[in-house]
């Protein structure tokens, strides 16, 4: 069973959820947050970096999902969080494995259905698709969401190549045929 590690990526709080899945089983290895807190900065990127690394060597997980980056109104908060997300990617990166990125509004409309769906939506719905006891974290259902994401698209790159449809075709999830 292919093991994927999701990220939420923040430079204060990082989500981060470990599922499986083979064939229509997806299940849940865990889900949680690295709390770095608000020390200094270069400190907080290093615990993201140790913090994934220490998880990545436990868990095995094959693949990382990251969430992109999106532009926030606060020029320093983006770039904070791009530096978080970076040593995200590098703990992911050192440990070998292979990086997937996916936009909020891919991840959302994923899980939810919908990419303008709520942060209690997509909680909702992580705990509902994962039989989860309790409702996860918002980081942690946002990394998880991110997981089931990349499931999602495998899914329908493995459905073109079987199909194998002309170049710049891709296949909807109820089959039929449409164009970028």
């Amino acid at each position: 069973m292919p093991r994927i590690l999701g990220i939420d990526p923040g430079s204060i709080k990082t989500g981060f959820g470990i599922i499986e899945f083979e064939g229509q089983k997806i299940k849940h290895v865990i889900n949680g947050r690295l709390l770095v807190g608000n020390g200094d900065f270069p400190g907080r990127l290093k615990q993201i970096f140790e913090g994934l690394t220490d998880i990545i060597e436990r868990y095995q997980p094959d693949i990382m999902a990251i969430e992109q980056v999106f532009l926030h109104k606060n020029a320093d908060s983006a770039l904070k969080l791009g530096q978080a997300r970076g040593a995200a990617i590098c703990a992911g990166v050192s440990q070998n494995l292979e990086v997937h990125e996916y936009s909020a509004t891919q991840i959302k409309k994923a899980v939810v259905g919908n990419g303008h769906a709520k942060k209690e939506q997509v909680q909702y719905m992580m705990s509902v698709i994962l039989s989860l006891k309790e409702v996860p974290a918002e980081d942690a259902a946002d990394a998880l969401a991110c997981a089931m994401t990349h499931i999602s698209h495998a899914a329908l790159d493995r459905q073109q190549k079987n199909n194998k449809l002309p170049e710049g075709m891709r296949t909807s999830r109820r089959g039929g045929r449409y164009g970028r």
